[in-house]
């Protein structure tokens, strides 16, 4: 059942549709490189479309009809829109579902300090990274800082061409023998990825000197102290904006395809959708998969649920028995990547069940480890469902999973949507590179990824089994 290339047999028509999606997802990763600065633009986004802000709905208890279009912004890190639907609520969405974070490495409370004539911000890595990858590149630095008079400041330095970016320094060959003796996961310990931010000693200053003039340049540019780290959230990513890989120019190279590749089809394909759905649209876009989506704004809190019991009351089906309704006969596809099929590293892959870049959107029936532990695994009823839609809409789609058995395993947010009972499967494009400051797709996966939520959310309907 090998899948063919999906760029085969295109029409310039096509091809010049698969650009101009690679060009407006471009657009939005170098803009959206943290979870609050994706909500920030898909508020935007949203707006742009003529989309009205729930949270005013709510405040206003102005009543929702078949054809409205919200959406709701959740701590500045989560989002979902809607558009509503011919059928109650109460038979079911069709939802597709995506997280905004990305593996990175966050600054720490007390951050700060001087040694030995530099000034460094210490850090605490976030998600699955190979601690070794971030030494001696660029980045940047994104994020804010909430102080104690209620105002929030906006950081975002290292991306254009005018401003310094920040490095984690490395050991020079000559001296690492140790060092390179030690195996890849002991390379560099988490305690040791510090963050350069300054060389240069404030004159007068006898006491920490060039930390006091990285504090005088804080004061000077954000109005801020160095007590403010206390209440900040800032986010060390890779500089630089996503670039085209290859001389045919078929794929794209950034920080954060993981997984906003999946959250900028998944959101574009309801915020175009024209006209009234049969089933009410939805796409949720959420925080902190990347360390198991706990928190109040991880998929495994309340803030979806709470979200659509608001929606629920709005649309003329209040009460706790239509939001159980309503999530139950939901349909979803979990829009998340799929580690690509990498020709140097093939002894980890199983070929006959593994996704390959240019061959289209994946399905993953099941992901988890080792005897699918955590693991959704969807029914085949809802699968065979899918095989028709995407069928009938002519979408390139392949299956796979996670690697071959007992190798690894991983997760996403579908099995915490599954415990509603509605039926959910993993969807999304396949990824080189996985995790690394770097990640690289195909512009075509980028494009089936689209047409795939744009077919499902039109056309998927009740499961029977």
């Amino acid at each position: 059942m090998e899948r063919k290339n999906a760029w085969t047999g295109r029409s310039e028509a096509e091809l010049a549709q698969i650009e101009a999606m690679s060009k407006a997802y471009c657009a939005y990763i170098d803009a959206g490189k943290t979870e609050r600065e994706c909500v920030t633009v898909s508020e935007k986004l949203s707006q742009e479309k003529g989309f009205a802000n729930l949270a005013d709905c709510i405040r206003e208890n102005r009543a929702l009809a078949a054809g409205d279009r919200v959406y709701r912004a959740w701590m500045g890190k989560c989002f979902v829109a809607f558009v509503l639907g011919r059928h109650p609520l109460s038979e079911g969405m069709n939802i597709v579902g995506a997280h905004i974070d990305s593996p990175r490495i966050d600054i720490k409370q007390n951050p700060l300090y001087e040694e030995e004539g530099f000034a460094y911000l210490d850090t605490h890595y976030y998600g699955g990274i190979k601690k070794y990858q971030w030494l001696a590149m660029p980045l940047a630095l994104h994020g804010v800082i909430a102080k104690k008079d209620g105002t929030v400041v906006t950081v975002s330095v290292g991306e254009r061409d005018d401003e310094p970016v920040f490095c984690i320094t490395d050991l020079l060959p000559h001296l690492a023998a140790e060092q390179m003796s030690k195996t890849a996961k002991d390379l560099i310990e988490g305690e040791a990825l510090n963050v350069l931010i300054g060389g240069r000693p404030l004159e007068g200053e006898e006491k920490e000197p060039v930390k006091a003039g990285v504090l005088k340049l804080l004061r000077e540019q954000y109005g801020v102290e160095e007590e403010d780290f206390l209440s900040a959230e800032l986010e060390v990513v890779p500089a630089g904006r996503a670039r085209e890989v290859g001389f045919d120019r078929s794929m794209i190279m950034a920080y954060g395809h993981d997984d906003r590749v999946c959250a900028y089809p998944s959101l574009a394909a309801v915020l175009d959708f024209e006209g009234v759905p049969e089933y009410t649209l939805c796409c949720v876009l959420t925080d902190k998969e990347e360390i198991g989506s706990v928190g109040a704004t991880g998929m495994d809190s309340r803030f979806f649920e709470n979200i659509v019991a608001e929606l629920c009351a709005l649309a003329g089906e209040p009460g706790d028995l239509a939001l159980r309704r309503t999530l139950g006969n939901s349909r979803m596809l979990s829009s998340d990547v799929s580690a690509g099929f990498d020709p140097a590293f093939a002894q980890v892959f199983e070929k006959k069940n593994a996704a390959f870049l240019g061959r289209g959107v994946c399905f993953n029936k099941f992901t988890g480890s080792r005897g699918k532990g955590g693991s959704n695994d969807a029914n085949a009823e809802y699968i065979a469902s899918l095989r028709r839609i995407m069928d009938d809409a002519g979408v390139a789609f392949q299956t796979a999973e996670l690697g071959r058995v007992d190798v690894g395993g991983g997760g996403t947010i579908a099995y915490m949507c599954a415990k509603y009972g509605m039926n959910v499967i993993d969807s999304g494009i396949p990824v080189l590179s996985m995790h690394a400051p770097y990640e690289v797709i195909s512009k075509v996966d980028l494009y089936e990824g689209y047409r795939c939520y744009c077919a499902f959310l039109r056309d998927a309907g009740p499961v029977e089994g």
